[in-house]
């Protein structure tokens, strides 16, 4: 019994000493990893800790089957770029009627069958093949007015050796599509071609990337290349000339006297006694000695002119979109014209409430004023909404968040009713000159006032020119 133990002592041990040895050996900084836990990647979640020829061999199975389904995937993607839809039509019977033709012995349907499969087959041919093209785009002018005639131009090069055959080319110009028959092309040989974008609406195309396109007769396969970038066209909305003399009841931008008094400033105005917190450095000392009382200076306030103008694109302010094309019109001309006269100026239009929105949002964004040119691409893009502000909230808005204003120009269509303007020219502060635009082609140009405020109802752009010389008349 005392050996047994003492050969059980040593053998306890023996092992002990083995995993002392193996600690050892881990913390002396061993990179053999031994076991799987605490790993969280692939192997792990599908197999997990166990090893083995069975688990290697359900990995490899993964690893392959992952591979292959990378590669249908990516075929499948490059077969879906110049498979038509009647493509995958015709790929789709060729099973069917082969199948069902020689299963009920049926000759008309396997040879109609054969005949799409030749069909795939020659389309395919119009696949092979690449040009060795130059082809470069150029819109000679990125901003044009409304209305005024634009054109794009294709200059396609041969720089090769060999004749070219001629391709289809096309151009995306906005929504729509410019096509052109390429002709073939000799060495060194080129070819122009110009053609029409249109520019009935404002707003801004994109024009390109200009691509070739390879495709059958039938349309059952399509292969496109694209040669260029797309560029950009503004269509700017139409604007007229407004002279500085027009807008005389605007306030010099270096600060013109008003009728508001005030205790110091640099205009003088006149004499009135000293009371007590006036300041002692606008005492008038001679007037005081003649008339032994104190006697302080009185100034005019003088202001720099602010001019705001507020663009409705409430679609219930406006009775048609020829009213809504003049009104942005009429925005840009004003703008224009305090931005050459160098005014401060702040152009704001409506904001949309989100179509799942529980509360209206009441906001307004302001337009780029730096130049004349980014704050015509910025009306360039303006549309009106149904869920826009009108204009009683745009005005009330603006006179929230722009301080200093001098002038504010309202401009709506003909359904904004007198009490909507009126609501909206009260959200000023008193001392503002508010001038509502509205835009009506139905009625006959006019200047009322309603409530302290003008009214300008034109019925062309070019009233707003007349009707602005009247208003600062009176």
């Amino acid at each position: 019994m005392t050996s047994v133990r003492s050969s059980s002592a040593r053998s306890g041990t023996a092992r002990s000493g083995t995993a002392r040895s193996s600690t050892a050996r881990s913390a002396s900084g061993s990179a053999t990893i031994t076991s799987a836990e605490g790993l969280t990647n692939a192997r792990t979640r599908i197999v997990g800790n166990r090893t083995g020829p069975i688990a290697d061999f359900v990995i490899t199975l993964v690893r392959v089957g992952r591979a292959l389904g990378l590669a249908i995937a990516g075929g499948l993607r490059r077969a879906s770029a110049v498979v038509t839809p009647l493509g995958w039509v015709m790929l789709a019977a060729v099973p069917l009627a082969l199948g069902f033709g020689y299963a009920v012995a049926w000759i008309e349907l396997v040879v109609v069958g054969w005949t799409i499969l030749v069909l795939l087959a020659v389309a395919s041919l119009y696949l092979i093949g690449r040009s060795a093209f130059l082809i470069a785009l150029d819109v000679p002018h990125s901003r044009v007015v409304v209305g005024e005639p634009a054109t794009g131009l294709i200059s396609v090069t041969n720089p090769t050796r060999r004749r070219l055959l001629g391709v289809k080319v096309e151009i995306p110009v906005g929504p729509g599509l410019a096509e052109l028959a390429l002709p073939s092309l000799a060495k060194g040989a080129a070819f122009d071609h110009e053609f029409v974008v249109p520019t009935a609406r404002r707003g801004v195309l994109a024009i390109g990337p200009v691509r070739t396109v390879r495709a059958d007769p039938i349309g059952l396969v399509r292969r496109e290349l694209v040669w260029t970038e797309s560029t950009e066209l503004f269509i700017h909305p139409r604007t007229i000339g407004i002279p500085s003399t027009s807008t005389g009841f605007i306030r010099d931008l270096e600060g013109n006297p008003t009728r508001d008094l005030t205790n110091s400033d640099v205009s003088f105005h006149a004499l009135r006694e000293y009371t007590p917190g006036d300041e002692r450095r606008y005492i008038h000392w001679k007037s005081t000695a003649k008339t032994g009382t104190y006697m302080v200076r009185q100034f005019e306030e003088t202001r720099r002119s602010h001019l705001v103008i507020a663009l409705s694109l409430a679609t219930p302010n406006y009775a048609t979109e020829e009213e809504f094309e003049m009104a942005v019109s009429v925005a840009g001309s004003l703008g224009a014209r305090a931005i050459r006269d160098a005014r401060t100026v702040s152009v704001v239009v409506s904001e949309r409430t989100p179509e799942f929105a529980k509360q209206k949002v009441l906001a307004v964004r302001q337009l780029n004023t730096l130049t004349r040119t980014r704050l015509l691409d910025d009306l360039a893009v303006v549309e009106n909404s149904a869920s826009a502000i009108g204009i009683t909230d745009v005005a009330r808005v603006t006179a929230d968040d722009i301080s200093g204003i001098s002038v504010a120009f309202l401009v709506c269509g003909s359904l904004t009713t007198n009490a909507e303007l009126r609501a909206a020219s009260t959200s000023f502060p008193s001392g503002v000159e508010v001038v509502a635009v509205v835009c009506d082609p139905d009625t006959v140009p006019g200047l009322r006032r309603v409530a302290g405020l003008s009214v300008l109802t034109i019925g062309y752009l070019e009233d707003l020119q007349k009707s602005l010389a009247k208003s600062a008349a009176a």
